[in-house]
């Protein structure tokens, strides 16, 4: 599988990308769209919705499931993709391209706790056992 070496990720199967304007990009992983299957649904954040890392803020839901989505960081919602409200197969299609939202991180130390890519490789390969 591959695992794009520019992110971070979380246990719970979310990535985030550090834009250069210091705002973070969010989705769910591949390993995560392969295990839910057809995406029917994505519930994103409102604009402007302060998240704390760790709470629940938005749901996917495939053919086989709903999983709720944790944000990683703390931060305030700067944008959302409108794009999977019509199309939410757009996550099946490519999981690192079809974002889910962007935060405007409140405290940058959150990054430090998120894994790369390596060490998320290692939880994918302790799951498989």
């Amino acid at each position: 599988m591959d695992i794009p070496t520019n992110l971070k990720y979380t246990k719970s199967h979310e990535w985030v990308r550090l834009e250069d304007d210091g705002t973070a990009t969010i989705g769910i992983t591949q390993h995560a769209q392969e295990l839910l299957g057809d995406m029917v649904f994505a519930e994103i954040p409102p604009v402007g919705r302060n998240l704390k890392q760790g709470e629940e803020c938005a749901v996917v839901e495939s053919v086989k499931a709903a999983a709720d989505v944790y944000a990683p960081i703390s931060g305030e919602v700067t944008a959302v993709n409108t794009e999977l409200e019509s199309a939410p197969e757009k996550i099946n299609q490519d999981a690192y391209a079809a974002w889910l939202f962007k935060v405007k991180p409140t405290n940058t130390s959150d990054l430090s706790g998120l894994m790369d890519a390596g060490s998320y490789q290692k939880v994918l390969e302790s799951e498989a056992h």
